[in-house]
């Protein structure tokens, strides 16, 4: 019998937002992947990489003013880094802690590349922040290079950058193998890096990929039968900041939509995670989305915690 295979999103609180926080982190994140694949799943593990690769950008830029002969460098290789600076982490965190257990199994971080429509509308309305704030001589000399920024009252300005949708994954087949050989994966990482299609060149995108789209392709290309969505709360919530808020234990995909409608989801933050589950689960059959906190994991796989999305 064919093992079931889940796909594993981890947010911000997952991987804390430097080293010695990250390390702390994936030491907890670890123990919980690590029971799901010893109670038999197949496990791909995609992540959140906003705090590392805001890091890693105003890292880069800021080496490259000091230093001549150095440059800064675009969102597609920050993306690339960031991928690799969180995997490299999470692959042995999840190493060691199935050795503990007597699993022996390979984890792999495959560094991936996630096509995008060079026309999606979101290339016209920039809308993620990145990087640290800036004067209003820096923002100048970003919009001269072609970047949006943004007026932050009190605090400055900071960049923008489009979050366009995925369209598919370059990557996929090396991540069907792994998964094929019973193997571990950590794929899609902070989105995926955002590539356009130039002839035979696949050319990076100044862009920022929502992960929880991402995970949701991931999901779906890979034909699992569960997408967990793991965040900061353990539910998802109607009327969130309101007097009359409330979790929900349980919704199909057509209450989903109507709830989307109604503007109940905030468009940054639960609204990708929804869409997301909803597409996972139209495309295929006997499938579930579960949108809960890390430590709430395992209890909502048995309908015991957390946000079930189904047919």
């Amino acid at each position: 019998m064919a093992k079931k295979r889940i796909v594993m999103a981890l947010g911000h609180n997952a991987l804390g937002t430097n080293l010695p926080e990250q390390k702390e982190a994936v030491s907890a994140t670890a123990k919980v992947i690590a029971d799901f694949i010893e109670a038999g799943w197949q496990v791909a593990v995609t992540h959140s990489n906003a705090p590392q690769v805001g890091m890693i950008h105003t890292a880069m830029n800021e080496f490259g003013k000091q230093h001549d002969g150095f440059t800064s460098a675009p969102m597609s290789v920050c993306s690339a880094m960031s991928q690799g600076y969180i995997g490299y982490d999470l692959q042995n965190g999840i190493r060691a802690e199935l050795m503990k257990r007597g699993i022996y199994k390979s984890v792999a971080t495959i560094l991936t590349q996630m096509m995008v429509n060079p026309y999606d509308e979101a290339f016209y309305t920039p809308m993620k922040p990145i990087g640290r704030f800036m004067s209003a001589q820096e923002a100048k000399e970003e919009e001269e290079k072609g970047n949006y920024v943004e007026e932050v009252p009190g605090k400055g300005f900071r960049r923008i950058v489009a979050s366009p949708k995925p369209v598919s994954i370059v990557e996929i087949d090396i991540i069907k193998a792994v998964m094929e050989a019973d193997q571990i994966v950590i794929a899609c990482g902070g989105g995926g890096i955002p590539v356009m299609e130039q002839g035979y060149v696949l050319k990076g995108a100044s862009a920022v990929i929502e992960k929880d789209r991402a995970a949701g392709l991931l999901a779906k290309e890979i034909d699992a039968d569960v997408l967990m969505i793991l965040t900061s709360v353990d539910n998802v919530e109607l009327n969130y900041g309101k007097p009359e808020e409330k979790p929900i234990a349980h919704m199909n995909i057509k209450e989903a939509g109507a709830y989307i409608q109604d503007g109940q989801f905030e468009s940054s933050s639960m609204l990708p995670k929804i869409e997301a589950s909803v597409d996972f689960i139209e495309h295929g059959r006997n499938r579930k989305a579960i949108i809960t906190s890390m430590e709430k994991a395992r209890q909502s796989l048995e309908g015991k915690a957390g946000t079930i999305i189904s047919e």
